[in-house]
């Protein structure tokens, strides 16, 4: 696995307790996102190293960065349609215009002024954009917020045929380190590491902005 992993108690030491940030594994020139679906899809998805055959560009998808966010969306590799955990290492310079691009799911007045101009905003926008708790690898909530990003349109369409640098099928390593999880032996667990620093402050402090 080309994934860079660490102990999750050694990481869960230096990550942030609160706020909105995005825990993803990257370099100067990529970062890693997770999507969980069918066989068939991620099947597709690896021999070809891009999205498509069975896979839907009609519909929204959604990308997850936090490692442990997504494992608690597909029980760790093991719900219906969710059962292979891709890592999907896209460019940074894609990201990046995906951030650019994102609308919050919900009105934010010091962005948006008013519910109008918010709702134009969805509509002219393929880039939803959500802060939910991120979790402990239990399924529990835990106070600090993960981004999950919804992509539509010709968003969709770049990010599955043009950003990807590579992809890869997580789902053993997922289902073997769920088993330290339900063996409550979390001193074993590890995960994907690092924690991604946008080097655009104004882009930083856009996508974090509070709702209301």
């Amino acid at each position: 696995m080309k994934l860079k992993t660490e102990l999750y108690q050694t990481q869960l030491a230096r990550w942030p307790k609160t706020g909105r940030h995005i825990l993803a594994q990257f370099d100067e020139e990529s970062i890693v996102v997770y999507q969980a679906y069918t066989p068939s899809i991620a099947e597709y998805a690896l021999s070809h190293q891009r999205f498509g055959g069975p896979f839907s560009y009609e519909r929204m998808s959604w990308i997850k960065p936090n490692f442990l966010w997504m494992m608690f969306r597909c029980g760790w590799a093991s719900k219906f349609n969710q059962e292979s955990v891709l890592a999907v290492r896209l460019r940074r310079a894609g990201f990046e215009a995906i951030l650019r691009e994102a609308v919050h799911s919900s009105f934010v007045r010091a962005i948006y002024e008013t519910e109008e101009k918010w709702g134009t905003a969805l509509d002219r926008s393929d880039v939803r954009m959500q802060w939910d708790p991120d979790h402990h690898p239990s399924g529990a909530k835990v106070e600090r917020r993960a981004i999950q990003l919804g992509l539509k349109g010709e968003t969709l369409r770049r990010y599955g045929t043009e950003w990807i640098v590579s992809i890869e099928d997580i789902t053993q390593f997922c289902r073997q380190q769920h088993e330290h999880v339900a063996a409550k032996r979390l001193d074993l667990l590890v995960t994907p590491k690092d924690v991604y620093a946008l080097k655009d402050s104004s882009l930083r402090n856009r996508i974090t902005e509070c709702t209301g």
